[in-house]
């Protein structure tokens, strides 16, 4: 059986260890009215009658497979939907980012390339990258590492904490364009280890493309559209589905559980891996398994919302959300199999 753990990223390992570092930093809460956290997706400091919304990411591993295909101009949108896809989640309007960019050593025409895809993905977020650094690390880095942080704003009173989440709301789920930027190391382990496949290879489960083409389809960017949804309809809680898959719900409203029942069909990426000897529970613990975002609101709002949400991208009810006080996420999986996240 292959893991994420086996493939090099332990995610309860990684879990103590955020717990470890942030628990020292809570302290510093207490210098600025700071509304929400960092585990809700993006923190919130108080401006007035306003919110500041800070985040920060990464592209992560998928580096590496751009690498083996030299081919770096879609890995800068990827870092910004990273980023502006949490930024979002509170409510708030991505209003600017910094990048930064270590390198092993200097490489204007990969550094060209990178650029062409963070000024793709800030024309798609409608945000300005302000500036930056690059570093020549040559003992620490190989090749390069790629990582942004963000602002947004958003008024107090439409904020989205996730704490208007009610008994029986419905989930409603965006589709990923693909693998986006998480579950890279186990998708790597399987593609290029377990099956000795190439990034030239076709896609077993869908041979239009390559396996490189499938593993490097840039993160959507979901901002234009859930803009476009909190002017016209009430929402109770937004979530980014990235590392941890759909546990990433577990983010929102404590004591509320979250039952997934109807996802769209299985993206030919993730039905290769899960051929691949990969769990059941281990690839909805890991990928996005064609979900990118969630918004969840009132039954009654639900057809406006998919209205909105479909001019920009396919969309539909995935879910209820249930008031247990069981704090759970139950996903029917694509083979009819209940399980518990």
């Amino acid at each position: 059986m292959v893991t994420y753990s086996e493939s090099g990223v332990d995610i309860d390992l990684e879990e103590v260890t955020v717990s470890a570092l942030t628990q020292k930093l809570k302290e510093t809460l207490q210098y600025q009215d700071v509304i929400t956290e960092s585990g809700h997706f993006a923190a919130l400091v108080r401006l007035g009658n306003q919110g500041l919304a800070m985040s920060t990411d990464g592209v992560g591993s998928k580096i590496l497979v751009a690498e083996m295909m030299d081919k770096y101009d879609t890995v800068g949108i990827d870092c910004v939907a990273m980023v502006v896809n949490d930024l979002i989640c509170v409510g708030a309007r991505p209003l600017a980012m910094v990048d930064y960019l270590a390198v092993e050593k200097p490489d204007p025409e990969a550094a060209s390339q990178i650029a062409e895809g963070l000024a793709e993905g800030c024309r798609q977020a409608n945000t300005a990258m302000i500036g930056g650094e690059t570093a020549s690390l040559p003992e620490i880095v190989r090749n390069f590492d790629l990582a942004a942080t963000g602002i947004g704003l958003v008024d107090l009173d439409k904020t989205v904490a996730g704490d208007k989440i009610q008994d029986n709301d419905v989930i409603i789920g965006i589709e990923s364009s693909g693998i986006h930027s998480n579950g890279l190391s186990l998708a790597r382990r399987v593609f290029f280890d377990k099956a000795d496949l190439s990034v030239d290879d076709p896609l077993p489960t869908d041979e239009k493309i390559t396996v490189g083409e499938a593993l490097l389809s840039p993160t959507r960017i979901y901002v234009e559209a859930i803009m476009e949804l909190l002017e016209e309809v009430e929402v109770h809680g937004l979530a980014h589905i990235t590392g941890g898959g759909f546990t990433n719900l577990k983010r929102l409203k404590k004591g509320f559980s979250y039952h997934i029942n109807d996802l769209p069909t299985l993206p030919p990426i993730f039905e290769f891996i899960a051929s691949q000897e990969v769990g059941i529970e281990e690839m909805y613990r890991v990928f996005n398994m064609g979900v990118g975002f969630t918004v969840i609101l009132s039954e009654d709002k639900a057809s406006d919302a998919l209205k909105i949400i479909n001019k920009h991208h396919p969309a539909q009810v995935i879910g209820r959300v249930s008031d247990d006080s069981q704090g759970k996420v139950e996903v029917n999986t694509f083979q009819g199999k209940w399980i518990e996240l």
